[in-house]
């Protein structure tokens, strides 16, 4: 059986997995959801301000560290994904398995703001006028109560790895096909052309984990 640690995206937290998370019990598998620093109910302002990819890198390696896990697999969705590669890089080998659930997959030096597209980085720019260091939720992805301003500095940091993580022994990306203006395309049709990704295809919009948890799921069991 396997221990997943599932990592959200921007604006999202661990509660955004509770679809998928009884079927992956069921299967005897140990779940852990993790809500990242700045995206917390009870996060302050100053919290939110000095939340970097850092922190939400460090955030994945103290559950490991305070669970004793040693053999994990992360699955990080969207944004998520640059905090499981940098987690990956940093664990000692703890991590056996990457899944990139419609999710950023960084070479050293990439950032958010660098991978993603242009519609997005001008949904960053103007939902971070606001307060100047955390950036609105985007109406167009859904109106869910519980999504949080999202710490600015976490999409605009780049990326450090120094080639442990692409000693991961298996690293997944899942392309989610089923919505307009993906910017995940350009990235699925490099990783297609890597022997050492494996790339699987859902028909979901972004948020497969609401849209099809089953089939999420038994894709993360197989």
């Amino acid at each position: 059986m396997s221990t997943f640690v599932l990592v959200p995206g921007a604006w999202h937290g661990g509660w955004v997995f509770d679809p998928v998370t009884p079927f992956l019990e069921s299967s005897g598998h140990t779940v852990h959801a993790l809500t990242l620093t700045g995206l917390r109910p009870d996060d302050d302002a100053a919290t939110v301000a000095s939340a970097n990819l850092d922190t939400h890198a460090d955030d994945v390696l103290a559950l490991l560290d305070r669970t004793g896990i040693t053999d994990a697999t992360l699955v990080g969705h969207s944004y998520g994904g640059l905090v499981i590669a940098a987690a990956a890089d940093r664990a000692g080998g703890r991590v056996s398995r990457v899944v990139h659930l419609d999710a950023y997959v960084p070479d050293d030096g990439d950032s958010c703001w660098s991978s993603t597209s242009e519609a997005y980085r001008q949904a960053f720019v103007a939902g971070a006028v606001d307060t100047g260091y955390s950036v609105r939720p985007p109406e167009r992805d859904g109106r869910d109560a519980r999504r949080r301003p999202h710490p600015l500095a976490s999409l605009l940091q780049t990326v450090r790895l120094t080639g442990e993580f692409a000693k991961v022994p298996r690293r997944e990306f899942v392309y989610c096909s089923g919505w307009e203006g993906t910017p995940f395309t350009d990235l699925r049709n490099r990783l297609e052309a890597d022997p050492e990704w494996q790339v699987h295809v859902l028909p979901t919009g972004h948020n497969a984990m609401y849209e099809d948890p089953k089939a999420a799921a038994k894709l993360l069991n197989d």
